[in-house]
């Protein structure tokens, strides 16, 4: 929702060209503050307002802007101060934003930033997508282990204002390959004994992420270890940059939303679903939708199949719907549930015997309990109490059935090496509907003859 509080006033000012209370209105807020007031205004007006913003509040402000409105503003705006505000921003976050401009929006920009900026986008841009060195940043603090702690603030207090974080400080050899970790806390504690080397003080078993290593895997360390930063190196163990915390954030986010769409059976979205063109919604959704379309059609041919058997006892048909709903539904649930705790790390491969006699023993539990109803309804409408048995053993059986193929069809997925999250939730249902189908008709048959 559009903040319009100042929107009046922005205005007034940008046409009165009023740059003291633009100025006051740049600075005077939190930046966040000061970014959503400006929400409603268009692209143009708000770059002219961020042009009277110092430097480095211009690009906090900037920051707190939604990414599609940044992208917009990269694409549209001038060149020239567009490479002014690209100089100052976070290296990981820079090179987001220029891989969503146009090829020749970004040749436009590229040859108007300074040649290390250059050469470091780059090289950034070079790493695979969701992979630890596209989502890292170079700005990390890399001190030698021969500075005793005093030389060591001195050094740091140069290096921190081109720095992103300086939770941890990284003690490097002088081939900048990663030899330990000091933390800013040890470091200020540490002022008592000032000639204390860092190799004194540093922790040298440190977690690290590969460069080429995926940013789930990266994200998991993050979470287990309760780091605020992870480095990242490469084979020879050489420092490229680190990956915060605010960045892990954004992966797990994007990984559950991700998850959250195959689930419900969409292929992921690329942009959010308000901006992404109509075709290719349709497109993303579609695919599954046919794929999903041709599953109903083999319980249609099904049904087709044992025709004459049902055309003998009409009032098992009444039950179809009940029948069908029940396997799907338990196999969605465990479905839903061993995907999410696989994404968690909560359940491994190896433990695949112990999830599906879980699942075994709960859908005995669930199937029973239904089955009681079942059979209950099933006494109003089936011609002798022993026909409408069919009813609740087909239950126990068509929920077994649904919460064992629930529970395995991701741990499968997962074992191929694919997305468990790719046995989605219709997927499942689809599956349990035909077997569903199989199972009623074939125990009908046992017990009406």
């Amino acid at each position: 929702m559009v903040n319009t509080l100042f929107l009046p006033e922005l205005r007034e000012m940008l046409a009165e060209d009023n740059s003291a209370e633009l100025l006051e209105f740049c600075t005077a807020l939190n930046a966040g503050r000061t970014a959503e007031f400006m929400e409603g205004l268009t692209e143009d007006e708000m770059w002219r307002v961020l042009q009277f913003a110092p430097p480095d509040r211009r690009v906090e402000i900037f920051g707190y802007f939604e990414e599609p409105r940044q992208v917009d503003l990269l694409q549209t705006q001038d060149a020239a101060e567009v490479a002014a505000l690209i100089e100052r921003m976070p290296s990981d976050d820079r090179v987001d934003l220029l891989q969503q401009v146009t090829p020749e929006r970004f040749q436009a920009i590229l040859p108007l930033l300074p040649a290390g900026d250059r050469r470091d986008i780059q090289r950034l841009r070079s790493y695979e997508e969701e992979t630890a060195g596209a989502l890292m940043t170079s700005e990390v603090a890399m001190l030698s282990e021969s500075l005793n702690v005093r030389a060591a603030l001195d050094e740091l207090a140069k290096q921190a204002s081109d720095l992103e974080t300086i939770y941890y400080l990284y003690v490097v050899d002088d081939d900048s390959r990663l030899r330990g970790i000091v933390s800013t806390r040890q470091l200020v504690s540490s002022l008592r004994r000032p000639d204390r080397t860092l190799g004194d003080l540093m922790e040298t078993d440190v977690v690290v992420a590969q460069v080429d290593e995926d940013q789930e895997s990266v994200a998991e360390k993050v979470e287990r270890y309760n780091l605020l930063a992870i480095p990242v190196v490469d084979q020879s163990h050489q420092l490229l940059g680190i990956i915060t915390h605010d960045d892990v954030i954004d992966v797990v986010r994007d990984e559950l939303t991700e998850d959250a769409q195959r689930i419900a059976a969409v292929a992921p979205l690329e942009q959010d679903y308000l901006r992404i063109a109509l075709w290719t919604l349709s497109y993303k959704r579609g695919i599954w939708l046919i794929i999903l379309f041709f599953a109903a059609l083999l319980t249609a041919f099904a049904l087709e199949h044992y025709h004459d058997e049902i055309s003998k006892y009409v009032w098992l048909v009444s039950f179809i719907p009940l029948i069908i709903s029940a396997g799907g539904n338990s196999g969605s649930q465990s479905a839903t549930l061993v995907i999410t705790a696989l994404t968690a790390g909560e359940v491994e491969l190896a433990d695949w015997k112990k999830v599906l006699s879980r699942e075994v023993i709960v859908s005995m539990v669930l199937g029973i309990f239904l089955a009681t109803i079942g059979y209950a309804t099933a006494l109003f409408m089936a011609p002798t109490p022993l026909a409408a048995m069919v009813i609740p053993l087909t239950l126990v059986a068509v929920i077994i059935v649904g919460c064992f193929f629930g529970a395995a069809l991701p741990m499968l997925f997962q074992r191929l090496g694919l997305d468990p999250a790719m046995m989605s939730n219709p997927f499942v249902a689809g599956i349990v509907d035909i077997l569903g189908i199989v199972i009623y008709i074939n125990i009908a048959q046992l017990m009406l003859g």
